[in-house]
């Protein structure tokens, strides 16, 4: 799964600004990056992806400056699996920083262990890009000396040696974190919620709502955590204050949707998504140019 190789972030630099506390380290900086997305990660012939791909082995497409040679047509050559993925910044710290500036095809040596690291580090760098906005949180105040000290701990193993991040046990580490981000999400929830107990509700739990008819629905507040939104329609529902951390938005029609104020909502989510002008998102995130 490969974001778009070219200058700067793949989302105009605008990905998540808000939402990430406006840290330009979170957000992917693919000139900086050896494609390490293009190459680390694998996929499978689908909908999503044109073709097969193994784990380590370079995209048919990805140039030598490790660009993307299809740039402008992921969709309509068959990769829009491409368009919606983002590393939050990982690609960058792991070429740059965790393998100090070494191309893995001058320095071949590299190429393993380092897309290795890879997906490691886009994990921890998807949590650092959850607490940041938690920590900005109004609601969450009451929560902000864990956060910090989520977030400091987090950042702390992303500038681990390749050989500490390869065998780090990132589960263990999302199962200290997540907790936190459940209750900052309630908090948020509990501000948003329609009626005073509608915020507790556990439905959205991993909830299977593929292709839901949800259109006009009021979701303020309302758990959808992990929530299957697959081809779901939400045409006007009101997503205030909703909680959508992994919720999956393959396909969703979120036309005339309100998101405003929902949490911890990422650009892949939204990308993966339709919506048209009468969407509303969050501030810090991009409307997608395929929205119509």
């Amino acid at each position: 799964m490969a974001p778009e190789h070219q200058a700067a972030s793949p989302h105009g630099g605008g990905e998540d600004g808000a939402a990430a506390g406006g840290r330009p380290d979170l957000r992917a900086d693919c000139a900086n990056c050896f494609g390490l997305c293009c190459v680390a990660l694998p996929f499978a012939r689908s909908a999503d992806f044109a073709a097969d791909k193994a784990a380590g082995e370079p995209c048919t497409h990805l140039g030598s400056d490790f660009r993307c040679g299809i740039h402008a047509d992921l969709r309509e050559r068959g990769f829009s699996g491409c368009t919606v993925f983002d590393c939050f910044g990982a690609g960058q710290k792991v070429s740059q920083i965790t393998f100090g500036g070494k191309d893995w095809r001058r320095a071949p040596g590299t190429a393993g262990p380092m897309f290795a690291v890879f997906p490691v580090m886009r994990q921890l760098h998807e949590l650092l890009r959850y607490l940041t906005e938690a920590l900005a949180l109004p609601q969450a105040r009451p929560l902000r000396a864990e956060l910090r000290r989520a977030l400091d701990a987090t950042e702390r193993l992303t500038h681990g040696s390749p050989e500490a991040l390869a065998e780090l046990d990132v589960a263990a580490v999302r199962q200290e974190v997540v907790p936190l981000l459940r209750r900052a999400g309630e908090l948020v929830r509990a501000t948003a919620a329609p009626h005073p107990r509608a915020h507790r509700s556990s439905r959205g739990h991993r909830a299977d709502l593929v292709g839901a008819r949800l259109d006009g629905a009021d979701l303020r507040g309302a758990d959808l955590r992990g929530a299957l939104l697959i081809a779901a329609r939400l045409r006007n529902a009101d997503l205030r204050g909703a909680d959508l951390i992994g919720a999956d938005l393959r396909d969703a029609d979120l036309r005339g949707a309100d998101l405003t104020g929902s949490v911890f909502l990422t650009q892949p989510q939204v990308d993966a998504a339709r919506g048209d002008a009468g969407t509303r998102l969050p501030a810090g995130l991009d409307r997608p140019a395929h929205w119509r």
